[in-house]
């Protein structure tokens, strides 16, 4: 799959997260990749500092690791969604 830095790529990968159990939060912190994810309590927490790139790569990593109750998202986050998936069975 190929990222798209836009910011409308980004805020389909919010409404995933929006539309999903999970919770996003932007907060500063000094996270080694960038991000930190608490799956017990399903929040994930990227550096609000990052620029439009790095918050796309860090939801991507996310996404890519976790796994989303489909049944609850629209049409077209689920389509964005399987793609993720199947991008990170392939490598």
């Amino acid at each position: 799959m190929e990222l798209k830095y836009t910011r409308s790529f980004l805020t389909r990968l919010e409404d995933i997260f929006s539309e999903s159990d999970y919770v996003l939060r932007y907060e500063k912190g000094n996270f080694k990749a960038g991000y930190c994810l608490i799956k017990d309590m399903k929040v994930a927490i990227v550096n609000k500092y990052f620029p439009l790139e790095g918050r796309i790569n860090c939801l991507y990593d996310i996404l890519r690791n976790i796994r989303i109750d489909t049944e609850r998202l629209g049409e077209k986050s689920l389509q964005l969604y399987q793609e993720i998936c199947k991008s990170a069975e392939t490598k």
